[in-house]
């Protein structure tokens, strides 16, 4: 028989892809949203899934409606990918972040425990949990400095998972996720902005970008690669926590650029910067080592920073 597993966030990027992944590996994949009826399926039809995903009811932050769903579907693998995803939003909603991050990772764990169910659950952290380390890298045993309410939220959540395992030696891990993209990428999000507009001011219809600050540095990777990584984490003998990320590290600005060398623009003629879109605290640098997933999960990233501009540009969704 087949696994079953409850992808949380199915309909974000990340639930997307890792949904068209396990169902490639036989299993039956069943999708949460606040309200199954109405929620938005697009990234699921744009990987030509749409129809095979089972859809249920779930909120996370209510206790009895993730005991109902767990209770009634019983899956071996639980995927919580879901809750707030924006490090500037956090900083409008910051209760709703740490209510939809680490009080629907607690309401998982709990459930789990209460049912005494076999399941699996991987957790999606952030490398944003080490705020800035200045040149430092980030390794499993980096100290936690968090600069954002997402980031307070995330390291909340990952103690909760840590603590659940020790306490009640329930199988759960957090896979601390380095940035990913992909054409499914959001429009709200710095990265998925600079490849519109770019394309956008190639044609014509737009005449500037507007952006905050491009001094900032992050490793960015292709978010297909890190759902296979996620599933990787849960046919581990032992639950562990692991960093999910490319190794490499590229300024804001280097994304601009080669985005913009895509359509043989300088942009330097286009850019504004726009105090507006400064956050109250922002981490500078982030430079991570995945070599602990590599040595022991034989995972790693396959696509570089420039293959990702170009597929994003390209809307090549694989």
């Amino acid at each position: 028989m087949s696994k079953t597993a409850l992808v949380a966030g199915v309909t974000g990027q990340d639930g997307a892809y890792l949904s068209k992944y396990l169902l490639t590996k036989g299993y039956h994949v069943v999708g949460t949203s606040r309200d199954s009826q109405n929620c938005d399926l697009s990234k699921l039809d744009l990987l030509g899934i749409k129809t095979d995903v089972q859809m249920v009811s779930l909120a996370l932050n209510d206790f009895r409606s993730v005991l109902k769903v767990l209770s009634g579907i019983e899956p071996q693998e639980v995927y919580n990918l879901a809750g707030q995803t924006s490090v500037g939003l956090s900083f409008e909603q910051p209760v709703e972040c740490m209510e939809s991050i680490a009080g629907g990772t607690l309401n998982f764990l709990e459930v789990m425990r209460y049912l005494n169910l076999p399941s699996k659950l991987f957790s999606a952290g952030s490398t944003e949990i080490y705020g800035d380390l200045g040149k430092k890298i980030a390794t499993e045993e980096t100290a936690f400095n968090p600069q954002s309410p997402y980031a307070v939220a995330k390291s909340t959540a990952y103690w909760q998972v840590a603590n659940y395992r020790r306490a009640y030696n329930l199988y759960c891990c957090t896979g601390i996720l380095g940035n990913h993209e992909s054409p499914l990428r959001g429009k709200q999000f710095v990265t998925q902005k600079i490849i519109q507009c770019a394309k956008e001011i190639e044609q014509g219809l737009r005449k500037e970008l507007r952006l905050g600050n491009l001094d900032i540095w992050r490793d960015w990777g292709w978010a297909p690669d890190y759902v296979e990584a996620m599933h990787l984490m849960l046919q581990n003998k032992n639950p562990k926590d692991y960093l999910i990320a490319t190794g490499k590290t590229h300024s804001l600005l280097e994304f601009v650029e080669l985005s913009f060398k895509k359509v043989n623009l300088n942009h330097h003629d286009y850019i504004v910067s726009d105090e507006s879109f400064f956050r109250p605290s922002d981490l500078r640098y982030s430079a991570i080592d995945p070599s602990l997933i590599r040595k022991e999960l034989g995972w790693q990233t396959k696509i570089n920073l420039s293959q990702i501009v170009e597929r994003m540009f390209d809307d090549q969704k694989y």
